[in-house]
C-alpha cells in the first residue's frame, strides 16, 4: 500500500503518514444490584439500541472517557468498576474501523438520554433487545457467559 509521506512541523523530517482505527470505549453500565444494563437507542446511524460509549477525546484517559461517554448519555452518575474486554474487528462499527475498550460500571440516579442518545433504557439481563448496533450483542452475550453462566 503505497503511504504518502508528510513533513514533521516539528523538526521538518519526511515521515509516513498514517491511518489508524479510532478510540472508543463502551459501557457495560448495570444496577446497583447488577440485575440488568443500560443501553442507549442511539440518535444518530446506525440505529438500535446500543452500549453507551462513543471516541475518546484527546487528552483523556480510557477510563475518563467510559465515564464522561456515559454520564453525557444516560445522565447517570457512573462509577467505573473495571476493564472487561478490548475488541478492534475492523467492520465492528460500520462507519470506519474502531477499537473498542469495553469497562464495566455501576450507574445511579434518575437515567435520561442525552447528547446524541435519544433514550436510555434498563433492560433486565433475560429481555436484552434481539437487534442491536455494532458488535454490542456480542460484546454482552460474552459478557454474560463469562460472569453469569447461562443467564
Amino acid at each position: 500500500m503505497d503511504r504518502p509521506s508528510i513533513r514533521c512541523p516539528h523538526c521538518g523530517n519526511e515521515v509516513e503518514r498514517r491511518r489508524n482505527p479510532f478510540p472508543t470505549v463502551d459501557l457495560i453500565l448495570m444496577d446497583a444490584g447488577r440485575t440488568g444494563v443500560f443501553l442507549i437507542e442511539r440518535g444518530n446511524p446506525p440505529p438500535g439500541w446500543a452500549l453507551p460509549g462513543g471516541f475518546v477525546e484527546w487528552g483523556e484517559s480510557l477510563e475518563e472517557a467510559a465515564r464522561r461517554e456515559g454520564e453525557e448519555e444516560t445522565s447517570l452518575r457512573v462509577e467505573i468498576e473495571g476493564q472487561f474486554r478490548a475488541y478492534g474487528d475492523p467492520d465492528r462499527d460500520p462507519r470506519f474501523h474502531t477499537i473498542t475498550v469495553v469497562y464495566t460500571a455501576v450507574g445511579t440516579g434518575v437515567a435520561r438520554g442525552a447528547d446524541d442518545a435519544r433514550s436510555v433504557r434498563f433492560f433486565r439481563w433475560k429481555e436484552l433487545p434481539e437487534k442491536m448496533a455494532f458488535d454490542h450483542r456480542r460484546i454482552l452475550e460474552e459478557f454474560l457467559r463469562r460472569t453469569r453462566g447461562s443467564e
